[in-house]
């Protein structure tokens, strides 16, 4: 998920909130995962033109040896007063270069800025009020199921592997690895486990970056996983190593041609890619008429699968269908691309934009930040996805401050 002076100095001094348009544009690395150039078979370069011989005196030859290009390490970037900085910056490079991401300043600071944003350097943050979450959500569910509560109630006395009551171990909890053992151990061993808990989780992030765990489920069906595995992907999230890793997948690892990293740190925490969803959204209010919410979600959702119902979003796209010379199965098709970076190559996404901006009579932003208010039992208070980002770019630029 660049930068005058002047405005870092002014960034540090307003701890909280910053305007949202008044930075320099923002270059974007080249993204690893883009195909290197390919050479169109059966092209021929064309013949250089011969020159007149030049007669000089002979010059020794030495051999070529390129200027050593420095590299930085998170270890130059990381505020410090953290514990272990050896450990957090090793994990930290160990990511970015098992990944193919530059150890450019950029990154560098992006990723901490995440990290400190969402655990202020704890690998295992605590939660607060974490056992009344847990304990809300286990009797949400036994009232799901009509198991009464005094059911409920006996079955938390039953003794633990680890010699105390599960009703302790939730009475004690303070961290989400802590609360990930205790539910590894209620499926297993308690009789209700199964019935109240299977296929259930309160936390679905965690770790430094509180990454998503079905993120890097996903993740890692695509790209090998740089340590020895040591158990679920779930438990590794917990890890530091395994929480910076797909944390910093979930930030960098994607090619997005975004102006500013502003609208990474948005799409860290809302998706990748809803920035710019959110504009294209924006977009064909503006051609449509119909009011949509930007929330950078295109279409439903069932767990992953694009639901068969339509969203707003598509059936706004349906009435535009004759001006897009598309067909609703081919909105469709385009609109199930939505998640990647080929969605910006359709010809949905292309004649929406050529609509848009004729009406506008001017060229328009390709990104915009999501409109999102932040739903998860650990959020106590009214949050937005503008806000995360808005504080992390703050975070991200203190970081920026420190290279010089």
């Amino acid at each position: 998920m660049s930068h005058t002076l002047l405005r870092r100095a002014a960034l540090i001094a307003a701890p909280l909130f910053i305007a949202a348009c008044q930075t320099a544009p923002y270059e974007s690395r080249p993204s690893p995962s883009l195909p290197p150039a390919v050479t169109v078979p059966g092209q021929i370069p064309p013949a250089p033109i011969p020159s007149a011989p030049v007669h000089e005196a002979p010059v020794t030859q030495r051999p070529y040896a390129p200027a050593p290009v420095a590299r930085l390490s998170a270890a130059d970037l990381l505020p410090g007063d953290i514990a272990d900085r050896g450990g957090w910056a090793r994990d930290i490079d160990t990511a970015l270069d098992h990944l193919g991401v530059p150890r450019s300043a950029d990154n560098l600071c992006a990723a901490m800025a995440v990290i400190e944003q969402e655990s202020t350097w704890q690998a295992d943050p605590a939660v607060p009020g974490l056992p009344r979450i847990v304990r809300k959500e286990i009797d949400s569910r036994a009232e799901r199921y009509g198991v009464p509560k005094i059911v409920v109630s006996a079955a938390l006395e039953k003794t633990s592997p680890n010699g105390r009551s599960y009703a302790k171990r939730i009475a004690a909890l303070r961290t989400e690895k802590q609360m990930n053992t205790l539910f590894d151990d209620m499926l297993s061993e308690l009789p209700l486990g199964k019935t109240l808990l299977s296929g259930f989780n309160p936390i679905r992030t965690g770790g430094p970056m509180q990454v998503s765990i079905a993120f890097a489920e996903n993740h890692l069906r695509q790209r090998a996983y740089p340590y020895p595995r040591t158990g679920s992907v779930r438990h590794e999230v917990f890890t530091r190593r395994g929480g910076l890793y797909f944390g910093i997948a979930n930030l960098l690892d994607y090619p997005a041609d975004y102006p500013h990293p502003r609208y990474r740190f948005a799409d860290f925490n809302a998706g990748q890619y809803s920035s710019r969803n959110a504009a294209f959204q924006s977009a064909i209010t503006r051609v449509s008429g119909r009011k949509l919410a930007p929330d950078g979600d295109l279409l439903r959702y069932r767990g992953d699968t694009p639901s068969e119902d339509v969203s707003a979003t598509e059936a706004a796209l349906r009435t535009l269908a004759g001006r897009l010379h598309l067909s609703a199965r081919q909105i469709r098709n385009d609109l199930e691309r939505e998640k990647s970076l080929d969605f910006s190559h359709t010809r949905l996404y292309d004649r929406l934009w050529q609509l848009a901006e004729r009406k506008a009579g001017r060229a328009l932003p390709r990104e915009q930040m999501p409109d999102i208010l932040l739903q998860s039992p650990k959020i106590q208070r009214k949050l937005t996805t503008a806000w995360f980002a808005k504080r992390v770019e703050w975070r991200y630029d203190r970081c920026l401050a420190r290279e010089r």
